[in-house]
């Protein structure tokens, strides 16, 4: 009987065992989905229409390891995430769960990307393949909008002065945010820019803020140099008002999408709006993309110092020098000439 009853015991502590041992196993498996880091690192992935949870996994592999891969396996199986998976930009992150990351995917908890407008571009075709290159959004469809009279309409601008509104800088935005959603953007950090403050400097000095991108972009295009750029939009200005031709070579380059690399005299003759060296004023629209250190430039633009032409330094190290008078200019130009003889410049 006590031999019975001692069996019964055995096979019943047996019993509690596996039950223990399987109610643990669940247990560390929600655990270990639900709440412990799955990964050892950060990942940026990037979903497409056509992405499957086994390109998800691939592009975070490529980036950082998976410390339960079969896990996050199963359960993109459970929360049947080739079903819902939405298109968009993801940041997994090195504490993120599996189940964490299935319903960002399910849920499109997307992080905005960094896009850059850098400071260098200068045609649309350029602006529009950096877009496509950081966005959803394709190049084509881009520069087809940068020149759609009827869309940038609606943002209060036109394909000849579009480069106005776009400032470069880096900005926080959706990746899949559509053309509307991006022209907003570039909207509403113009009108951040142009403030009351900015717009009373403009006043002053008798120009639009239209004007001013003008301006600016020639500026900035015309020296990689910032320290100089208030003596430079100076000696536009001061052209301006003594209504005087710019003269300025970037505007001779924007005719020919800035290909050549230097000006020659069978440039200057160019039948074009832009050619500055045949028309007076300013051209119809700014010939990039003014960075905001231009932009300030001329608004704090050096017209006191009565600068009206300018040459580059004999130093050849990017900077130019300044003179008030055409007699004081050409000595100026021929110091530089004969240095670059003698550097055997052609």
């Amino acid at each position: 009987m006590k031999k019975k009853r001692s069996g019964i015991w055995r096979i019943a502590i047996i019993a509690l065992l596996g039950v223990a041992f399987f109610g643990g196993l669940q247990a560390w498996g929600w655990l270990r989905n639900n709440r412990l880091p799955a990964f050892y690192g950060d990942a940026e992935v990037y979903v497409t229409a056509q992405t499957t949870p086994d390109d998800v996994i691939t592009q975070i592999k490529s980036q950082t390891g998976i410390r339960w891969e079969t896990a996050l396996r199963e359960v993109f199986k459970q929360k049947e995430v080739a079903k819902y998976i939405t298109p968009g930009h993801y940041t997994v992150k090195a504490g993120h769960s599996c189940v964490y990351v299935a319903r960002m995917l399910n849920n499109s908890w997307q992080s905005p990307i960094r896009l850059t407008i850098g400071s260098g571009l200068r045609l649309k075709g350029e602006i529009a393949a950096s877009i496509g290159r950081q966005m959803r959004l394709d190049s084509a469809e881009v520069l087809n909008a940068l020149n759609d009279e009827a869309f940038l309409r609606k943002f209060g601008f036109n394909p000849t002065n579009v480069c106005s509104m776009i400032i470069p800088d880096t900005y926080e935005i959706y990746w899949d945010a559509s053309l509307t959603d991006l022209f907003n953007l570039f909207r509403r950090e113009y009108d951040k820019f142009w403030n009351d403050t900015r717009r009373q400097q403009a006043k002053a000095l008798k120009l639009t803020p239209a004007q001013v991108s003008i301006l600016a972009s020639i500026v900035a295009c015309e020296s990689n140099y910032v320290p100089e750029y208030t003596k430079l939009a100076g000696v536009y200005i001061n052209r301006l008002r003594r209504g005087m031709r710019l003269q300025a070579c970037p505007t001779v380059a924007y005719c020919f999408d800035f290909k050549p690399a230097r000006i020659l005299q069978k440039h200057l003759k160019v039948n074009s709006p832009y050619n500055t060296y045949t028309h007076t004023g300013l051209p119809p629209g700014p010939i990039c993309c003014p960075t905001k250190a231009a932009l300030d430039a001329v608004l704090n633009a050096d017209v006191a110092s009565g600068y009206l032409y300018f040459c580059a330094s004999t130093a050849f190290d990017g900077t130019n020098v300044f003179s008030k008078s055409y007699a004081e200019h050409q000595k100026k130009a021929r110091a530089y000439q004969q240095a670059l003889d003698r550097a055997k410049i052609k």
